[in-house]
């Protein structure tokens, strides 16, 4: 029920289906990059990787990663969301 804000939010602003782009910064050790590119995949139940861009940071401590796969409807938004809140070495998402 207090998904419903969200979704509504998101149909409202967005056309589905479509790309959608998520970003993610974590911790360059442990893989994060392979992890995170790993949950998108695994949650969208796609065969292949989606489209990514990295970013390292200076010093490499962090990287970057944007990442747009194609999304059927609002509601994989937010499970991919949650997905990523959920990876070790998450610095921030949005």
């Amino acid at each position: 029920m207090y998904q419903q804000p969200a979704l509504d939010l998101l149909t409202s602003s967005h056309t589905f289906p479509g790309p959608y782009t998520f970003k993610v910064i974590g911790k360059s050790e442990g893989g994060f990059l392979a992890r995170a590119v790993a949950a998108v995949r695994e949650e969208l139940a796609q065969d292949t990787d989606p489209p990514f861009k990295v970013r390292e940071a200076r010093g490499g401590r962090h990287i970057a990663v944007t990442l747009e796969p194609r999304i059927e409807h609002a509601g994989q938004v937010l499970a991919v969301y949650r997905r990523l809140r959920a990876m070790v070495g998450l610095v921030m998402l949005w």
